[in-house]
């Protein structure tokens, strides 16, 4: 059978099918379903999107009413932030969600300032209640005993030092505690970063209001208003920058050695700090200069000097901070220049066969340099040029020399008892006087301001003199200080000439710090059990705040006194 016979038979056999369909009438049926299936369909599909329509609905309610929630917290704990206040109403408390504002309260007061600091002013405070800032602020609690209690600062030896007098006793009991915050913000002082110099870190953002002395910012109209010295320090508050040193117990703290990265491998000769404090210079029999930076902690070397053919006996910086004299026993001394780095070797002196130039003194002003030389001959050389600019004569041999009057004047003292005064201008001695109970002088020490001088002897005996009454002709010393049996090698007056330092090399622990003017030793210095060996020589800082002694083990000893707030 071929192909289109069999297709003509298949076509035959659905026409009749299809006809008796139409007889039964289920194609009409079928119709009917497959419409009642779209009709369906479309009716699903509308209720899937209604649906979608009703949740989207439902989420932006929560999302609103969550919104609305959130801005009445932040009303409730900031203030009405979305509702904004208009001038002279109150806050609608069912507009606004706030609570009601009452009207004789600003709601704010207006920064009048220039620049980024707030000032409040005294018409804001009045407006807001608040007292003017000339009234007085009282306390709200006063308790009255208090001011009837007496405290016995005297009876309790860690007490005594907040007296401010040496025969003070009782005091009440305010002022105790007005001591005590002293003393302890006197031990604690404040960290350098919390200084705040805003005049040179704002100077673009002050004006002329501006004060000149402290850097504080005043407000216009501010500038006599009590209280303005409280903005500007804490020195009244704390502790005056006048009180006076107590005899008795020495405030003290043991530091690091001053030279501990580097000690010396012998005696140590000199010691002195630069006027900037920090810097410091040992130097000793070794042939060695050092440089420290004292900080109280590390101490780290700077630098190290080697002088081949010169023990060191003696290293002074000139106070202008610009060189380093050295001498030993020679014919010849060094200078050092800071600047340069450069060493360069002086002498020996023209016309004169001196054996040793290891003893000489510089001028506070760092124009002149006395060495002493043989038969109580003292050479004067000229800091600048370094040539010999005169000659002084003692009767008998020269051992010590001392500066007075900035320079102007030059003390002297050796072997027939005598103190000798100087007038460097004319070259003269202008005064000779006995040192009392003394045979043979061996340290002299002035005062900064000249006022005092102190002559130490062979004996062990410190004489000290006012300078006025001892050039006027009163012989009489101020007070014998007979605490050392061995000679008197080194002193040193403090910077503000209330501690004066006497030092013997023949003795251990052979140091003592008298209170000046009551003339009393320190009884707790020096530390017990030998600590500083046999001391050479000593300084203090420019403040007083650091005390250096240099030992013949090749260690120089550090304290700190609390005394003094500045290095």
């Amino acid at each position: 059978m071929s192909f289109i016979s069999q297709n003509a038979a298949l076509k035959q056999r659905k026409e009749k099918k299809l006809a008796k369909e139409v007889a039964d009438g289920s194609l009409i049926a079928h119709a009917d379903g497959e419409a009642e299936l779209d009709d369906d369909l479309k009716l699903i599909k509308s209720n899937n999107k209604r649906s979608r329509h009703a949740n989207d609905s439902s989420k932006r309610m929560a999302k609103k009413a969550a919104q609305e929630e959130m801005k009445n917290l932040e009303d409730s704990l900031f203030g009405t932030l979305y509702t904004p206040l208009e001038f002279g109403k109150e806050a609608d408390s069912n507009g606004g969600g706030g609570k009601l504002v009452a009207q004789d309260h600003p709601l704010f007061f207006m920064d009048k300032s220039t620049c980024n600091e707030m000032v409040v002013y005294e018409e804001d405070l009045k407006a807001m209640g608040g007292k003017s800032l000339n009234e007085e602020m009282k306390p709200v609690w006063v308790d009255e005993e208090e001011e009837e209690t007496k405290v016995n600062i005297v009876r309790v030896n860690r007490l005594r030092k907040l007296r401010k007098e040496a025969d003070e006793h009782l005091i009440s009991g305010a002022d105790y505690v007005a001591r005590l915050r002293a003393q302890h913000a006197k031990l604690n002082p404040g960290t350098g970063w919390a200084s705040m110099d805003r005049k040179h870190a704002r100077s673009g953002d002050f004006d002329d209001s501006s004060d000149d002395e402290s850097g504080v910012s005043i407000a216009d109209g501010y500038e006599d208003a009590g209280g303005n010295d409280i903005l500007r320090s804490n020195d009244e508050l704390v502790i005056k920058s006048t009180t006076k040193l107590l005899p008795g117990l020495l405030e003290y703290s043991s530091l690091v050695d001053a030279n501990a990265e580097e000690p010396s491998s012998g005696p140590i000769n000199s010691v002195q700090f630069h006027r900037n404090g920090q810097l410091l210079l040992t130097a000793g029999l070794d042939r060695r200069l050092r440089f420290f930076q004292v900080d109280g902690k590390r101490n780290p070397k700077i630098q190290s000097i080697f002088i081949e053919d010169c023990p060191i006996h003696k290293a002074s910086f000139l106070p202008d901070g610009s060189e380093v004299i050295l001498a030993g026993r020679r014919k010849f001394f060094y200078s050092f220049d800071l600047v340069k780095a450069a060493v360069s070797r002086i002498g020996p002196l023209t016309g004169r066969e001196e054996k040793s130039l290891e003893v000489f003194e510089v001028s506070a002003d760092s124009k002149t340099i006395a060495f002493i030389g043989n038969e109580g001959y003292i050479f004067l050389i000229s800091s600048r040029t370094k040539e010999l600019i005169g000659t002084l004569k003692m009767n008998g041999s020269a051992r010590s020399l001392a500066f007075a009057d900035g320079g102007q004047q030059l003390i002297s003292s050796g072997g027939d008892g005598h103190v000798y005064h100087w007038d460097l201008r004319t070259r003269r001695c202008i005064h000779k006087g006995v040192d009392e109970g003394s045979i043979t002088g061996s340290a002299l020490c002035a005062s900064q301001d000249s006022s005092l001088f102190a002559a130490g002897s062979s004996s062990g005996i410190v004489n000290v003199y006012k300078s006025e009454e001892f050039l006027g002709g009163k012989k009489k010393p101020l007070k014998t200080i007979e605490n050392l049996t061995t000679m008197v090698d080194h002193m040193k007056f403090s910077p503000d000439a209330q501690i004066l330092a006497i030092s013997s090399r023949m003795k251990k622990n052979g140091l003592k710090l008298v209170h000046i003017p009551s003339f009393n030793v320190f009884s707790n210095y020096p530390p017990p059990r030998f600590s500083l060996q046999y001391p050479r020589c000593l300084d203090f800082s420019p403040g007083g705040g650091f005390m250096t002694v240099g030992n013949a083990g090749g260690k120089v000893l550090l304290y700190k006194l609390h005394h003094y707030q500045n290095a």
